[in-house]
């Protein structure tokens, strides 16, 4: 009998919307593609771009960035982190986080993750006495809300600034407020896999002027700060255009034209992607050997990717059950591979920090961790066909 195959990609994302494509091809053919080159009066794409998205997101400044690594090392420079800081930052995240931190010349002090992928509370707590640490960057990675009430009484406590990665929660919530909105600054990312599209891009986000004057600027404004389009007063500005050094990182007109036509539909592609998720969760739920952390209830997610755990395979089997997936056209990616992979990579591979802890908590949890993306170009029919493949797969384990 022949088995089934999955034919679909895990990395094709939807087409750009025809009003965005229409309106890059538009700005490619003036050849006016930098955000400064404008005509009297005009307002650019990407000024437009900040505007609508701090007026989605409910804040009051956003600057819009080269990429989502650009916008954390920009909020960790203007919130005043100085060579040899100590950074507080989940062990769990992706190799930009951490690459931030030493590219400001701080040191990151790592901290566990639970079963449910959040950030250790306890652990927090503790490092945060031990290190004297002032500065949290706290990953919502993979989608993942950790309890903010908890992670804010725990930093206004040791009195640490929160800086919220929120890579892969753009649109998430806990209790009604969104991701992004807990700590003084925050980071989106629009690279390909994220929830908006520009191949590159992000947004640094904020509700204090002072700061976002400081991002304007240092991104590269030099005198043309104002014609950013959500930005505090021109006083707060006096105070610091002199004093914020250039770290040129800004979004051109191409990418901010085509995600203008996307963020419109980012409330709708929200459903689509938990109704996808919604129905893995269920069906990989029920496979004997597989389990997913139930998520809290506060907790308002966007599932453009799942994880689970294959507690019952040796570490041994894991990359066979990977790679025989793979074959049939699933693929998945296991965070406890000691070798890192495409984007994948774990907190013992980042060498460049200085000793590295060995977290076994968290490492723990990596081992058996499965992750697993999940593009719109799917349809409910085709996560059924997944999870068959999964669950055909983890059988001959077993």
């Amino acid at each position: 009998m022949t088995e089934i195959r999955f034919e679909k990609s895990f990395t094709q994302q939807e087409p750009i919307p025809e009003e965005g494509i229409k309106l890059a091809t538009e700005l490619m053919r003036s050849g006016r593609l930098h955000r400064y080159n404008l005509e009297p009066d005009e307002q650019s794409q990407a000024s437009l771009l900040e505007k609508e998205f701090a007026l989605w997101q409910g804040v009051n400044y956003c600057l819009a960035c080269a990429s989502g690594g650009y916008a954390i090392q920009l909020a960790l420079r203007v919130c005043g982190v100085k060579s040899g800081d100590k950074i507080l930052a989940n062990a769990y995240t992706l190799a930009p986080v951490p690459g931030a931190i030493q590219n400001v010349g701080a040191n990151p002090i790592l901290v566990e993750i639970n079963d449910s992928y959040h950030i250790d509370l306890d652990d927090l707590e503790q490092k945060a006495k031990s290190s004297k640490a002032k500065f949290l960057l706290l990953s919502h990675m993979r989608g993942h809300i950790a309890d903010m009430d908890k992670i804010t009484a725990i930093c206004s406590k040791n009195e640490i600034t929160i800086i919220e990665d929120c890579a892969h929660t753009m649109g998430s919530k806990w209790k009604g407020v969104r991701s992004g909105n807990f700590g003084k600054i925050s980071a989106f990312s629009t690279q390909t896999y994220k929830h908006i599209n520009s191949g590159e891009g992000g947004f640094l986000t904020t509700n204090d002027p002072e700061l976002a004057a400081k991002a304007v600027v240092s991104s590269g404004s030099y005198m043309l700060y104002g014609r950013h389009g959500a930005i505090p007063s021109e006083e707060i500005f006096r105070n610091t255009r002199l004093e914020s050094p250039n770290y040129s990182g800004r979004m051109d007109q191409i990418r901010a034209s085509i995600l203008r036509s996307q963020l419109p539909k980012l409330e709708k592609n929200i459903k689509r992607w938990n109704s996808l998720y919604d129905t893995l969760f269920e069906k990989l739920s029920h496979i004997v050997g597989i389990s997913i952390p139930a998520r809290n209830q506060k907790e308002s997610y966007v599932g453009s990717s799942i994880q689970f755990k294959v507690s019952n395979l040796e570490n041994n089997e894991i990359p066979k059950f990977v790679a025989s997936c793979l074959n049939r056209g699933v693929d998945l990616k296991w965070f406890g591979d000691k070798e890192p992979k495409a984007f994948t990579s774990r907190y013992d591979s980042w060498t460049y920090i200085k000793d590295l802890p060995v977290l076994n908590r968290t490492l723990s949890v990596l081992a058996k961790t499965i992750d697993m993306r999940i593009p719109l170009t799917f349809k409910k029919e085709d996560c059924a066909i997944i999870a068959k493949i999964i669950k055909s797969e983890m059988e001959k384990f077993n």
